[in-house]
């Protein structure tokens, strides 16, 4: 058996930092065309290989094959059972298990794909996915996908949804010394910023998963010059929505919230929006793979390509290895217990009839 951790290792060793994940891609590229049982096609860089044995049920193994930038952690660092290194946790760990699925798994139960897709981190407009989905969209086709994000060996099922709004709010300029002739955009922002602060989020439960919501002000901007009333201010917020709720009504409900201190000549915007995903836990391979291991299952607090997946009609799940409270840390680090179960676990689901 395979040295999950030592090829892990590798992987990181091989740097791609979205944007920058080429050199890795064309390694990838080369260990998969090796594999005679799966078919490997390349959309930039982006690569699906899939077995075609003519089985009831086809399983997608999704992962993206970039990082962030690396901080002090470029290198990896195996240290008995733990992995230092940058992409450890998110998501080099993951790669690693459907790699040696890819290469070991020769006569799967279920067919598989593998999709292994680039620029991730990065905003969705870059996401690789769009580009397979443009060129070759039949190759997301499946009964169910999983996700390898890091979920420390648990299902995270689901994934919130995430929009971002811009706030602008209007005011008018004056001398700082008359500062009564005129209204000051900045101080009228403290409503909405005392609103935010106090919001007291919503906790629905869904299929057993609790999610908790989120209402934040990630930026904010405003003032013409040292001894002027400011007339603009632009406050930028994130919100994080429970898959309870479609994107319209997350926006209806963000912008009653933030009604009261909204006025004519203000502006309300949203700039962005990813949906949320709802779990798909009785789907019976998800089902098949949380009773046979005995597995954790709690809402994903965040967003994931399973919201992308689910859009297609294909219900989706993450689970993967490392502890999602370390990705983008610099002391990111993937322990040998996690990534074991992990491929443990994928091994006895599309190897053994259920």
């Amino acid at each position: 058996m395979v040295d999950l951790l030592a090829l892990t290792s590798d992987l990181i060793a091989m740097p791609s930092e979205s944007f920058s994940e080429g050199p890795f891609v064309d390694w990838l590229e080369a260990e998969l065309v090796k594999l005679d049982h799966l078919d490997v096609v390349r959309v930039g860089d982006n690569i699906v290989a899939r077995s075609d044995l003519g089985r009831d049920q086809r399983v997608l193994l999704v992962g993206h094959t970039d990082t962030v930038p690396a901080n002090g952690n470029a290198l990896p660092r195996l240290d008995g059972d733990v992995l230092w290194g940058l992409g450890a946790t998110d998501m080099k760990g993951g790669l690693a298990v459907f790699l040696d699925l890819a290469r070991t798994v020769t006569d799967p139960v279920v067919d598989l794909t593998f999709v292994f897709y680039a620029r991730e981190e990065v905003a969705q407009a870059h996401n690789g996915l769009n580009e397979i989905l443009a060129e070759r969209p039949d190759l997301l086709t499946g009964d169910c996908a999983i996700v390898g994000e890091p979920t420390d060996a648990a299902i995270e099922a689901g994934c919130q949804g995430a929009m971002r709004v811009e706030i602008v709010l209007a005011g008018a300029r004056a001398h700082t010394a008359r500062p009564w002739m005129g209204r000051n955009a900045i101080h009228r922002m403290a409503g909405i910023l005392e609103t935010l602060s106090t919001y007291e989020a919503r906790t629905p439960t869904i299929d057993g998963c609790t999610y908790r919501e989120a209402a934040q002000a990630v930026s904010i901007d405003g003032g013409v010059a040292g001894n002027v009333v400011p007339d603009r201010c632009v406050l930028h917020v994130h919100h994080r929505y429970a898959p309870d709720r479609n994107a319209e009504q997350a926006e209806a409900f963000l912008r009653e919230l933030l009604a009261p201190h909204l006025e004519n000549g203000d502006s309300f915007t949203v700039l962005d929006v990813s949906p949320a995903c709802a779990p798909s836990l009785g789907h019976p391979l998800f089902d098949r793979l949380i009773k046979a291991n005995d597995l954790p299952v709690k809402a994903k607090l965040g967003w994931t390509d399973v919201a992308r997946f689910d859009q297609l009609g294909v219900p989706a799940t993450n689970f993967g290895p490392g502890d999602p409270a370390l990705a983008h840390n610099a002391d990111e680090r993937l322990e040998r217990r996690s990534i074991e179960t992990v491929h443990a676990a994928l091994v006895g689901l599309i190897s053994r009839a259920g």
